[in-house]
């Protein structure tokens, strides 16, 4: 692939496609945004994605085949379909065209992904001759050489067909009244639509589904064990009406469009219930969705199953079976912290004990267990809430999170008066979480007197088990991460894991149990540097150790391991 001198912006602005002024704006909007200049335009709404792709092919001197000219035809043949199965093409955007010799030409969405060029290079054999085309018209031809339209489409009646056309040009459904807009989202098709989208998300695992308008498309996005894949969309127009169908389910305000509101419904699968959690946002171009999908019955509540090494497992039940004290799980958002202490609490719960949560917001019911959401808007908020519970004769309390001072104030103070407190802190690892209780104002001598145990944890995907392929440990491997295993094994992809290879995740923790070196160190206010020193010293594993033990049990890969834990230097 030949790539051209020019940028795109340059190859834009020859074209007269846009002004100086308008890349400008561009190029501002992409250094705060950290994204493609391409899709930078596009969401301005200062060109249409069929600009983008000329000009890209006209950068990379490759062909750009347009649907309406014919040019995504593939040739008939079932060795195509074959080579490039349906789940992967639709994952990564792609549709093979033809196939001669030893060279098969693709339509990719994205010709730049050389990681998925090569990835299909290994899959099929061939040397791989790209081509470029919308993402828009690769569903289209996806949809007809698969042999079967999206079930998206399936949803949409031949009336909206004919609609189409005469709405496709509005910048969005603002004038529509409320009984508009009430029987639009009672319509068969969209109430269909809504419940495939929700259908195919418990089916295929997915935690959130992202529902984004633009000027002229809908984004609709699955995550999967922690990373988004697009779905194919439906058509621009029915945003307005599948918003509303959402909102009436969560009881929201569906003739408020220009406030930020929240609400959650219950969908029974299989005569399972699955909470769906709903969240709402005025955008430019309509409103932005996100459902997210708390399916209890595939979240382990169980300790065994979360990731634990023995002896991390051992330490932190001991911690968890203490009458009194203070025990803190820190990492990012989405790393798992809550369903560890959900696991726990499953654990702890006994006839004898009162336990209560306060929690924002309350993501599992859990039987036997008193659960608060707070509402700030109300003053219910952490601290309110517990200071309430402390008048209510609690064994156990579980805070969602230390946010402020006043917060860990009464977390502090409760431990040391004969309770056991769990809660969650934002840090990188398990040390940082003494510094930040300190810098949010907490004296150390408090810490040290209360803190049983802190971790940290990350998610790391699991490899599909039936199609990891194993490779020999590399000496650079062996030097540089001191791997004891002479094979490990890496991702390929099958049908199983809708060609990812992965399938599921698991948890990686570093656990340090405060013991009396330590507490006298925290104390007398010892540094950060110094706590983690130690920390080793005691021959507690990182959370990069972790990680490394799970790559040469054959559970996760190398590369995975590196992107969650490297980032954030752990």
């Amino acid at each position: 692939m030949k790539k051209s001198k020019d940028k795109l912006g340059k190859i834009l602005l020859n074209e007269k496609v846009i002004t100086e002024e308008e890349l400008k704006k561009a190029i501002e909007v992409q250094k705060k945004e950290g994204t493609k200049l391409g899709e930078v335009l596009v969401n301005l709404g200062l060109v249409s994605e069929k600009d983008i792709v000329v000009a890209l092919a006209k950068q990379l001197s490759i062909p750009y085949a347009s649907y309406s000219k014919g040019l995504l035809k593939p040739v008939l043949d079932q060795a195509l379909e074959k080579m490039v199965p349906e789940e992967y093409a639709r994952r990564h955007t792609l549709l093979p065209i033809s196939k001669h010799l030893n060279s098969l030409t693709v339509a990719f969405a994205d010709p730049l992904d050389l990681i998925t060029i090569d990835n299909l290079r290994h899959m099929t054999g061939c040397e791989i001759n790209p081509i470029i085309a919308s993402k828009s018209d690769l569903q289209r031809a996806m949809d007809e050489f698969y042999g079967r339209e999206d079930l998206l489409k399936d949803a949409i009646s031949d009336s909206y067909e004919i609609e189409e056309f005469k709405v496709e040009k509005q910048a969005e459904d603002q004038n529509l009244s409320l009984d508009e807009l009430i029987a639009r989202a009672e319509e068969a098709p969209v109430v269909k639509l809504v419940d495939l989208l929700l259908m195919q998300a418990i089916k295929d695992r997915v935690s959130d589904i992202h529902i984004e308008p633009f000027r002229e498309k809908i984004n609709i996005r699955y995550r999967i064990d922690g990373v988004l894949y697009e779905i194919p969309p439906p058509a621009r127009h029915l945003l307005s009406a599948i918003v509303s169908r959402i909102k009436i389910l969560s009881n929201l305000d569906i003739a408020e469009r220009r406030l930020p509101q929240d609400g959650a419904f219950l969908v029974k699968v299989d005569k399972k219930a699955i909470d769906i959690r709903v969240s709402t946002v005025p955008a430019i171009y309509g409103e932005k969705v996100v459902m997210r999908i708390l399916d209890k019955s595939a979240t382990p509540l169980d300790l065994g199953r979360l990731g634990f090494e023995p002896k991390e497992l051992e330490n932190f039940r001991k911690a968890i079976f203490s009458p009194h004290g203070l025990i803190l799980i820190t990492g990012p958002t989405g790393s798992g912290k809550t369903t560890t202490l959900y696991a726990a609490l499953s654990e702890m719960k006994s006839p004898r004990k009162n336990i209560s949560t306060v929690e924002d917001p309350v993501e599992y019911k859990l039987e036997g267990i008193n659960q608060i959401q707070i509402k700030p808007g109300i003053g219910l908020t952490f601290a309110a809430a517990l200071r309430a519970f402390l008048r209510q004769d609690p064994d156990i309390i579980m805070v969602g999170e230390v946010r402020d001072l006043e917060t860990g104030q009464i977390c502090i103070r409760a431990s040391l008066t004969g309770h056991l407190v769990l809660s969650t802190l934002h840090t990188n690892d398990a040390p940082s979480a003494i510094s930040r209780l300190i810098d949010i104002g907490i004296e150390p001598y408090l810490i040290s007197s209360s803190l049983i145990i802190v971790g940290a944890q990350r998610l790391v995907r699991r490899l599909c088990p039936e199609c990891k392929e194993a490779y020999e440990t590399t000496p650079d491997l062996i030097r540089d991460f001191k791997i004891k295993q002479d094979l490990l094994y890496k991702p390929k992809g099958c049908p199983a894991c809708n060609h990812t290879g992965y399938r599921g995740r698991v948890a990686i923790y570093e656990m340090i149990l405060i013991d009396d070196k330590l507490r006298e160190m925290i104390s007398r206010g010892a540094g950060l540097g110094e706590i983690k020193k130690l920390v080793r010293e005691m021959g507690i594993r990182s959370l990069f150790d972790s990680g490394i033990k799970k790559v040469e049990e054959g559970i996760t890969s190398m590369e995975e391991v590196l992107s969650i834990t490297m980032a954030g230097e752990v």
